[in-house]
């Protein structure tokens, strides 16, 4: 028989996700009116439920179950909620079905789906009489099978989902990649899509966290290397606090390349975590403890290796200080006698082994050295040695006996092979002394001398024709104008005005002068004096007083040591320099007959002109009759310098000269080559030989 139903706006629920969520599923209503039933649910809610008495529906539950025994249709009680049961309600709605006949109770819980499906399942059974009784399933039993269910369920999904190691992913393209994955539907089924997406969520966040946690180990582990380049001086960080020492490192050069200040703090909330390529650490990092812990340990870690610097020292000159270590002696003998020193107990084996190791080739140097001065002493040994042939045995015997008897020879016991090969050594080059078998090795006077020659002459040479030429047509003139407290500047000044465009007048011949005035007080004065666009010919001093005088002389030889130091050009050495007194117009008669006659003085000791104050009166400082005579002194000096008035030597010439020097010098001996060969490669008049003739001159 049809049954009437009444459902105002009561809503058909599609699953349990629209729980909560209806605008976000379709919504359709229950139909009203007459309908065909074949069974009934009634649902009793044994839960301890907020006010509401659980007698008022008990009662209501009766009335209702009164109305639908009449249609004789099978009625199941479920009752739900059973996941937070209480025991006294679940006894009473098992009291009432046990006064009714035929009436079977289902525990469910919706929240966990225990007996959901029993619930239906029997009811379909007690419409359709021939399945038989329906098999009721307690609710405990059910609730530890459906958990198992679940559990089973969640782990292949939480597997599935760890396939995913992209924190960046969404849950909207991984769920649509996953949703026929048979994993993905029965989690999806069990435990709904919010709880799928939570999952995720979960996963994705570990996933990022992980990727923090690898890129904030990266930066700890290379903030040591960083510490190590911007405060590497213990000195200077050994008492400054963690914050004094960020201010210190913020200021080095090198800050840029090895810390990133960021816009946006702090670094792990901003898109740097994901430049894996920039290796450079975010400063605001360094505020943590685990970065001040690092520095403590850099501090600690230079303190260490101070005092192991110090200690390898200390035991270096313990070991220096025990004279019966020979030459080639091994570690294992000498460790008995320094096992209670205190800087060998304080380093390392390693490090003890390694400063052992140094002081023994110290002195097998040094004893080789002494081994190769006393056979320079016994010459006589060798002197009947045949030119062409290999020392007999007893030859060798009796130069072993005779030198058997010194302690150079004894000293190199331990390494007889050595002695050996130097003895041998020796004796080559004694009748055959070349390059090849010179004991010096590359430290060969030959070889330097080549070395030196090959690189000096060919710049020599290079330069050479330019500056022949150019002395020779000289129209062109180069001045530095040295001077105190804007004396050169005035000079120059004074220059410019008896010229025309920068060309002056002098002798009927018309020069372009080039002025460079330099003041004391430029930082500059050195690199200014002479570099590959400005070659000076000559350089104008100027002064006016004692100090002024003083400061001239001071700078004058320091150029010229400069010049002979560095050797930046061959000529440099031979610049000219002019003293020229400025006149003094207040006190005439006081100080310019000291002035005078100190200048001239100056200008002895320096070999170089002086010019003086015309005799009279005169407005200016300077004189055109002394700017003329300073110039005739430095065009004389270009001439002298570069030997105009004779033309440049020729190769031929050179090979013909019949001037043979011999130079001896000892290979190993400490003077250096450059030294030696200065007289000739700082002459003007010194050229290479013939191609080939590597010592010539």
């Amino acid at each position: 028989a049809a049954s009437k139903l009444q459902s105002a706006e009561k809503l058909m629920y599609i699953c349990t996700d629209q729980l909560g969520l209806e605008q976000d599923f379709e919504q359709k209503q229950m139909p009203e009116g007459k309908l065909n039933i074949d069974g009934f649910l009634l649902c009793i809610d044994v839960s301890q439920g907020c006010n509401r008495k659980f007698d008022d529906q008990l009662k209501f539950v009766n009335n209702l179950y009164i109305q639908l025994s009449k249609s004789k249709k099978p009625i199941i009680i479920a009752a739900t909620k059973c996941d937070e049961c209480v025991d006294h309600y679940l006894r009473e709605v098992q009291a009432f079905a046990s006064n009714k006949k035929n009436l079977v109770v289902v525990e469910t819980s919706a929240r966990f789906n225990v007996n959901v499906e029993t619930c239906f399942t029997a009811l379909v059974q007690m419409m359709d009489k021939t399945r038989g009784k329906p098999k009721i399933i307690p609710y405990l039993d059910a609730y530890k099978t459906q958990r198992q269910l679940v559990v089973t369920a969640t782990d292949k999904f939480e597997k599935l989902v760890q396939t995913v190691r992209d924190y960046h992913a969404t849950w909207k393209t991984v769920s649509n990649k996953l949703k026929n994955h048979p994993d993905y539907e029965e989690y999806i089924n069990l435990e709904g899509t919010k709880k799928a997406k939570n999952t995720f969520s979960k996963h994705i966040e570990q996933l990022k966290q992980e990727h923090i946690r690898k890129r904030k180990e990266e930066y700890i582990n290379a903030l040591p290397r960083a510490l190590n380049t911007l405060l590497s001086n213990l000195d200077e960080i050994e008492l400054l606090s963690w914050s004094e020492a960020l201010k210190v490192m913020e200021k080095r050069p090198d800050f840029q390349s090895c810390f990133v200040v960021l816009e946006k703090t702090p670094w792990d909330e901003t898109d740097h975590i994901d430049k894996v390529n920039d290796r450079r650490i975010p400063f605001d990092l360094l505020t943590t403890l685990e970065a001040e812990k690092v520095y403590q340990n850099h501090v600690q870690h230079l303190i260490s290796e101070k005092r192991r610097v110090e200690m390898k020292e200390k035991f270096k000159k313990t070991l220096e200080k025990i004279q019966f270590i020979s030459p080639g002696q091994p570690w294992e003998e000498v460790i008995c006698f320094v096992v209670e020193d205190e800087a060998f107990k304080y380093i390392t084996d390693a490090d003890s082994k390694e400063v052992y190791g140094r002081h023994q080739r110290e002195i097998v140097e040094k004893a080789k050295e002494e081994f190769q001065e006393m056979l320079f002493e016994h010459s006589e040994l060798f002197y009947d040695l045949d030119l062409n042939a290999t020392p007999s045995t007893d030859k060798m015997s009796e130069i072993h006996a005779v030198l058997s008897e010194e302690p150079r020879y004894k000293a190199l016991q331990k390494l007889a092979p050595d002695r050996e090969s130097l003895l041998l050594k020796h004796i080559g080059f004694v009748y055959h002394p070349t390059k090849e078998t010179c004991l010096s090795g590359q430290n060969c006077m030959d070889i330097k001398v080549e070395e030196l020659l090959a690189n000096s002459l060919l710049q020599l040479d290079h330069g050479r024709s330019n500056l022949y030429h150019d002395s020779a047509n000289i129209d062109k003139i180069n001045l530095f104008i040295l001077g105190k407290d804007g004396l050169a500047q005035e000079l120059a000044n004074e220059i410019r005005t008896q010229s025309t465009d920068d060309e002056y007048a002098l002798d009927g011949k018309i020069y372009e002068l080039d002025l460079r005035p330099v003041d004391a007080k430029s930082p500059y004065l050195l690199t200014q004096l002479w570099t590959s666009a400005f070659k000076p010919h000559g350089c104008f001093c100027v002064f006016n007083s004692i100090e002024s005088l003083n400061f001239v002389g001071e700078w004058i030889a320091k150029i010229r040591a400069e010049a002979s130091q560095i050797r930046r050009d061959k000529y440099m050495a031979n610049l000219s320099f002019t003293l020229i007194l400025a006149n003094q117009r207040d006190s005439v008669s006081k100080n310019l007959p000291i002035l005078r006659h100190q200048g001239q003085q100056l200008a002895n000791k320096l070999q170089c002109p002086f010019v003086d104050v015309p005799a009279g009166t005169y407005p200016r400082k300077f004189n055109e009759a002394q700017i003329k005579q300073a110039l005739r002194g430095v065009l004389e000096a270009v001439k002298h310098n570069f030997d105009v008035v004779s033309p440049v030597p020729t190769i031929k010439d050179l090979s013909e000269a019949d001037l043979r020097i011999v130079m001896c010098a000892m290979c190993g001996d400490p003077f250096s080559v450059d030294l030696i060969l200065s007289p000739f490669l700082d002459s003007h008049s010194c050229s290479a030989a013939q191609a080939g003739q590597n010592n010539s001159l």
